[in-house]
């Protein structure tokens, strides 16, 4: 599959995931499943509009730690519907700024909302591609994402791209999936690919392909394996309604409780740290 399609499946996923009530195949499953394994607090989520958090499909809390103050301009890469947008604007106050960049028109139609509702007006969301941001270079203090650049079918050009609008001295803290030895029908699943399986690379991969952008610094700050349960509620209510969900194959529940035992101690969620020299 083309890198065009790679994102047009995606996004269309994305699109049923956040506008659709009940699956295909007639189940139901709660959405932001992995968000109650992210870090969240109860005192962040409590300040936040309840559609934020329902329609989190995070993988963890990239603003934990990452020492963003007031004043910063912050970028959100793959923003869908705000809450990290929201909780980056309370930390860097009316003196800052905050930016969000999805390709899904539904995801920023809710994220506008939930700003709206949250009575914000140091935020904005841009329609645009991560490998190809609408933002300009050297112009940001912090760039963060949650669980999406492992979506990206060309790794290296959002690497780079972090690097250009960095500011010098600017830094990026990303919660991201990472994964090793996955088995060739996982990398093919175009479902777990949605889910934030299948296109995720090695840790290591990850790590030298910042190094080769030209950023510093770079570690893994956190880490969360995932056991057999965990993948199984990762894999089967991420995406309530997706290519591999239809009334003739098998639901999301399915593939989860056979996936899911069979990936156990190969996926993991990395926090994962660089700074621009």
């Amino acid at each position: 599959m083309s890198n065009d399609r790679i994102r047009e499946s995606v996004s269309k996923d994305y699109a049923r995931a956040v506008t659709t009530g009940t699956s295909c195949c007639g189940t139901t499953a709660p959405k932001g499943v992995v968000a109650k394994l992210a870090g969240y607090s109860d005192d962040e989520l409590s300040v936040l509009p309840p559609d934020a958090v329902v329609n989190s499909f995070g993988c963890g809390n990239p603003l934990a730690y990452s020492m963003v103050k007031r004043g910063d301009v912050v970028l959100d890469l793959g923003s869908g519907a705000g809450i990290d947008l929201l909780l980056a604007a309370r930390k860097v106050g009316p003196e800052g700024r905050v930016i969000g960049v999805d390709m899904t028109d539904e995801m920023i139609a809710r994220a506008r909302e939930n700003i709206a509702a949250a009575k914000l007006t140091n935020v904005e969301v841009r329609k645009g591609i991560i490998e190809e941001l609408p933002v300009e270079t050297a112009s940001v203090d912090w760039v963060i994402s949650n669980c999406v650049i492992n979506l990206s079918p060309e790794k290296p050009r959002v690497f780079a791209e972090i690097a250009r609008v960095l500011r010098p001295g600017g830094a990026m803290l990303v919660s991201d999936i990472v994964a090793k030895d996955l088995p060739p029908e996982i990398r093919q699943s175009a479902h777990l690919y949605s889910s934030c399986v299948a296109g995720a690379i090695s840790e290591e991969a990850y790590l030298d392909g910042l190094r080769q952008a030209g950023l510093t610094d770079v570690e893994v700050r956190e880490r969360l394996v995932y056991d057999a349960s965990q993948l199984a509620a990762f894999i089967g209510s991420e995406l309530k309604e997706s290519a591999a969900c239809c009334c003739c194959g098998p639901s999301a529940g399915d593939l989860a409780k056979t996936w899911g035992p069979r990936l156990e101690g190969k996926i993991w969620s990395a926090k994962i740290f660089a700074r621009k020299p």
